[in-house]
């Protein structure tokens, strides 16, 4: 029988994980703690085994590191819960979908992308492997969901009215991020949570992800770093930079790239890849990454910023916004099958956000907090839009579409560009 929990809210991932379920053996759920993985597992498994779970010292980890294929014996699809602390355990779901090539057999989830060490196969065609973020506003319920990303690129949209949400609830909602375990709670005890939550990161997860003993002060002050750069292209020499203005501390290339890399693979940062439009033009574009932190709480801790502080500066809330709108769109993309980008060339022209379709159709978004900068964010995309058009000669975007904190509806503007608040969208 499946496990249930009486108070879970369905995630939009659930549909493709089931979807994956009857394609593939194994799928494998990888992303951040505490953003659900484990109770969406559950909730289509017929049986589990905790990998990690502490009891008898340890035990079930011990019986895995003896015994691989006895762990994966039980009714399917089994759960398979932090197998990264066991590597082997991949090869040994792999060895046996070889074999048995019956589909939705096991679900592996996963916080960190351990080393490759000691693992043979990449489980190309056997495993598949499924993203999870933290919950969206749609999620949450904290969007009403009256426009959805897919109808955009579809339909007109009409004049819709949505729901209203002042300032310090949007402040709110970033502190308090899409973690399940923080719906309900005060604003002082999320960001509590958030807090403890990259000093857990710091000060023990890195270090059991490969053994390695790194500078934890030096990983503090990057975090700092890129906190203070969230939502901007910021190249390596700036964090270097930033490193030793912050705190007088010298930190090379070399070890910069290796702290970017494990914060990586502990789902604690994330890359914004830059959109080509596949054409030759004499302006280079851009093909540096945005960096963003896997939830907008997080950045806000890393910045030490309280609500007061991000009300009585909007130019810094303006952009953990912006984290909140990424992380909600490229939620809403990924279920329907599409890829999200950011756009800048050399002569400056960018994009907040660009959504591709599979058919190639792709949209552009801007991201704005106030009203007022409704009419700044229309021009922009008319700007890049003309350029692809007129001077690239390739296919503008289908639809141009500004997303508001503040707007208290949907709607289209007379000339064509789309206003969508951001707590009125869903998938």
């Amino acid at each position: 029988m499946k496990f249930k929990n009486d108070e879970y809210k369905d995630r939009i991932i659930d549909k493709q994980i089931k979807e994956y379920l009857n394609i593939f053996p194994a799928i494998c759920i990888e992303g951040p703690k505490y953003s659900g993985k484990t109770w969406s597992s559950l909730n289509q498994s017929k049986s589990v085994y905790f990998v990690g779970d502490p009891s008898k010292n340890f035990q079930n980890r011990a019986n895995a590191e003896l015994d691989a294929n006895s762990v994966l014996e039980g009714d399917k699809p089994r759960l398979i819960d932090e197998w990264q602390e066991v590597p082997s355990l991949w090869d040994a779901v792999r060895f046996i979908s070889d074999k048995d090539k019956s589909k939705g057999k096991f679900i592996l989830t996963g916080s960190a992308t351990p080393v490759t060490k000691g693992i043979l196969h990449s489980g190309t065609g056997r495993i598949a492997k499924i993203r999870m973020a933290t919950m969206s506003l749609y999620e949450t319920g904290d969007s009403d969901g009256t426009i959805s990303l897919q109808s955009l690129f579809d339909d007109n949209l009409e004049v819709t009215q949505t729901k209203s949400v002042d300032l310090d609830e949007l402040i709110y909602f970033t502190i308090r991020g899409g973690w399940p375990e923080n719906l309900g709670l005060s604003e002082k005890s999320c960001l509590n949570f958030s807090k403890s939550y990259l000093d857990s990161i710091i000060e023990d997860d890195i270090y059991r992800v490969d053994g390695i003993k790194r500078n934890q002060d030096k990983l503090r002050y990057l975090v700092k770093s890129l906190a203070r750069n969230e939502c901007t292209i910021v190249s390596n020499k700036t964090l270097i930079n930033d490193v030793k203005n912050i705190a007088e501390e010298k930190i090379n290339n070399e070890t910069l790239n290796e702290y970017l890399d494990i914060l990586k693979r502990l789902f604690v940062i994330e890359e914004q890849l830059a959109f080509s439009p596949n054409a030759r033009s004499s302006v280079k574009i851009g093909k540096n990454v945005k960096r963003h932190f896997i939830d907008p709480s997080l950045a806000i801790a890393g910045l030490g910023a309280t609500k007061d502080m991000l009300r009585n500066d909007l130019n810094t809330f303006g952009f953990i916004f912006e984290s909140l709108c990424y992380h909600d769109l490229k939620i809403y993309a990924q279920s329907i099958g599409a890829s999200i980008y950011h756009y800048r060339d050399s002569l400056s022209r960018e994009i907040d956000v660009v959504i591709q379709l599979k058919d190639g159709r792709w949209g552009a978004f801007e991201i704005k907090l106030g009203n007022h900068q409704i009419d700044e964010a229309a021009k922009n995309l008319y700007k890049v839009r003309d350029y692809f058009i007129n001077t690239l000669k390739v296919s503008g975007p289908s639809i141009l579409v500004v997303i508001s904190g503040q707007s208290n509806r949907a709607y289209t503007r007379e000339d064509g560009v789309l206003v969508v608040p951001i707590y009125s969208l869903k998938n």
